[in-house]
């Protein structure tokens, strides 16, 4: 399975990401197929630099993105928000009666 994922790049405690499109079988830093774009989370505000057209294109092909990757494809405006699908239960709280 092919997925868009992160790979982590820079020095100790100061992280920098490219997001690639990598299969699921290779470690986190291996091997990977294209460069999507990077993200700095250490700047003000967070920087995200991606191509668009390459991210339509890899998830036209059937790519999934990991959650932190549509999180920040989202952020970026390149997909569409995923709908809530969790259902909320109301707690029913038993009376208790004293005979």
């Amino acid at each position: 399975m092919v997925k868009i994922r992160l790979t982590r790049l820079g020095d100790k405690k100061s992280p920098f990401y490219r997001v690639v499109v990598a299969d699921s079988r290779c470690p986190r830093d291996g091997k990977f197929i294209e460069v999507l774009g990077t993200y700095n989370p250490l700047v003000d505000p967070e920087e995200i630099k991606l191509d668009a057209e390459k991210v339509k294109a890899w998830i036209g092909k059937g790519a999934q993105p990991t959650d932190t990757a549509r999180a920040l494809l989202e952020k970026a405006g390149i997909i569409e928000k995923k709908p809530c699908t969790k259902v909320f239960k109301k707690k029913e709280t038993a009376e208790v009666t004293e005979a």
